[in-house]
């Protein structure tokens, strides 16, 4: 088969097993450029022209994370599309271990108190009492919210997982107000094209939040899920259970949120005075 027959069996594939648009975008991407520095596709994979293109990619400056994902997609091809079981022995690269960006309480009141917008105000507000990611947050439809139970339920989130999360009750009568005669189906934060909101959307009302409240930190979206953990975490709440709200699978992803919390370390005065 022609390259482009090949690439549409691997976006059939990767669309059966239910793998996120994202995914299917970065993996076919991945591989059509892989697929072109190759030149001749075979169905068995040569470890050593793997391993010589990922340091290629390397070479040229790509981050640990972009080259793991060159690997993943290139591994991916092999063992789903063309069925070989022989493992590709090739290490993923280290990925810099980074802190979170988190914001502190006070942060987060200034980010939501300089939002006019009612509804604005709620996306980054239900974000950080959520834990939500952007997907998250513009995906939420009036159905998903429990008003009486204080939950929200999320629905096919990232790994195409469902999961329950807390809601915080100080805005349930503004959550109530805005969903007043409108049906279950509909999303809770709606574009003023119509519509779902989009992620840039979202995204750029925190960034414009963030400017406005002066916090000239390298935050994103994203640092009010961050911020959610870490201060739950501050509250005492179990990391178990904590790992369960954002809906990680593995707990170590949960315990990075332990490194920015350590009381201790706060406690401790600099030998400077």
């Amino acid at each position: 088969m022609n390259l482009q027959e090949l690439m549409d069996k691997i976006k059939d594939e990767l669309k059966l097993r239910n793998y996120s648009r994202k995914t299917v975008k970065s993996y076919l991407f991945c591989l059509s450029d892989y697929f072109k520095h190759i030149k001749n596709v075979k169905r068995e994979p040569d470890v050593m022209i793997i391993k010589k293109y990922l340091l290629e990619k390397q070479g040229r400056g790509l981050s640990s994370q972009t080259i793991n994902l060159y690997l993943q997609a290139i591994k991916y091809f092999y063992r789903e599309v063309c069925k070989i079981n022989e493992n590709i022995d090739i290490k993923f690269a280290k990925t810099p271990s980074k802190l979170p960006v988190v914001l502190s309480r006070l942060e987060i009141e200034k980010i939501i108190g300089n939002i006019t917008n009612q509804k604005h105000k709620l996306v980054i507000a239900l974000a950080y009492g959520c834990g939500l990611r952007v997907s998250e947050a513009v995906n939420l439809k009036i159905k998903d919210i429990n008003l009486n139970e204080l939950t929200a339920h999320l629905k096919g989130a990232k790994g195409n997982k469902d999961r329950i999360t807390i809601f915080p009750e100080k805005f349930k009568n503004d959550i109530m107000n805005m969903i007043a005669g409108k049906i279950g189906n509909e999303y809770l934060f709606v574009s003023q094209l119509g519509g779902k909101l989009t992620e840039r959307s979202a995204q750029k009302i925190f960034a414009i939040a963030l400017k406005k409240a002066d916090i000239k930190r390298e935050a994103t979206f994203h640092s009010l899920r961050h911020s959610f953990a870490t201060h739950l975490l501050e509250n005492g709440v179990d990391v178990r259970y904590v790992q369960e709200l954002l809906g990680h699978q593995n707990i170590r992803t949960t315990q990075i949120y332990t490194h920015v919390t350590n009381p201790s370390i706060r406690n401790i005065k600099s030998p400077l005075v």
